[in-house]
């Protein structure tokens, strides 16, 4: 915890935000504890095939890297899965698919969810819509898609969207009154992708000015 968190964490305290961060700066709120909770309660699972569901810059990529840290395993973009990959991962007990596409390799994908199943390993795979629904050619991927426990990080509340947009600004050494952050919270949309397009452009609007954050850089950056 460096200075910077424990500013940040103190700030949300006396602004009656519970201190919620937990491993490396994950913050926990309704929209993702249960997914923060599952996958910190491995092996207690009740099936080995898990699907984490969430748009962009939800945070599904830090829960995977938290789920390593604390458990090992092995990790993949699942565009790169080969032959050799499903070869590969004899070793590991807990193996993790990242953003999963419907037009994924389905042989591939299939021999890799029946290795998990025939040697009791573990599989998170990361998608941006459940599994489940995705329309696979291969009947036999369709049924297995069935067998998924659901984990979705649900769109960010108020506390998160708080918490990321301080924690974000705070990393980038932008200070900001927490009156505007309340501003930004009811006109920026609950949208992982709009609060990262927001804080980059804040970012770059304040590089150039080198001035602190007001309402006219705040409205410039929400393009009003």
């Amino acid at each position: 915890m460096g200075h910077e968190m424990k500013n940040l964490n103190q700030q949300i305290l006396n602004f009656k935000y519970e201190q919620n961060f937990k491993d490396q700066d994950f913050y926990v709120s309704k929209s993702n504890e249960y997914s923060f909770k599952l996958l910190n309660s491995w092996p207690k699972w009740e099936k080995n095939l898990i699907n984490l569901i969430g748009e962009n810059f939800s945070g599904k990529s830090h829960l995977i890297n938290i789920f390593l840290q604390n458990f090992k395993g092995i990790k993949i973009s699942a565009s790169k899965i080969t032959n050799d990959f499903l070869k590969e991962i004899k070793i590991y007990q807990n193996i993790i698919v990242e953003d999963l596409l419907e037009n994924t390799d389905e042989n591939l994908l299939f021999t890799l969810i029946n290795s998990i199943e025939q040697d009791n390993k573990y599989l998170i795979v990361s998608t941006t819509k459940p599994i489940v629904d995705f329309k696979f050619k291969l009947q036999d991927l369709n049924s297995r898609a069935k067998n998924f426990l659901l984990a979705s990080i649900e769109k960010p509340e108020d506390d998160l969207m708080y918490a990321l947009i301080l924690k974000n600004l705070s990393d980038r050494q932008i200070s900001i009154d927490k009156k505007l952050i309340d501003f930004i919270i009811k006109r920026i949309g609950r949208s992982y992708g709009k609060i990262s397009d927001f804080i980059y452009k804040i970012d770059v609007i304040s590089l150039k000015r080198k001035k602190p954050i007001d309402f006219k850089i705040i409205k410039e950056a929400l393009g009003e």
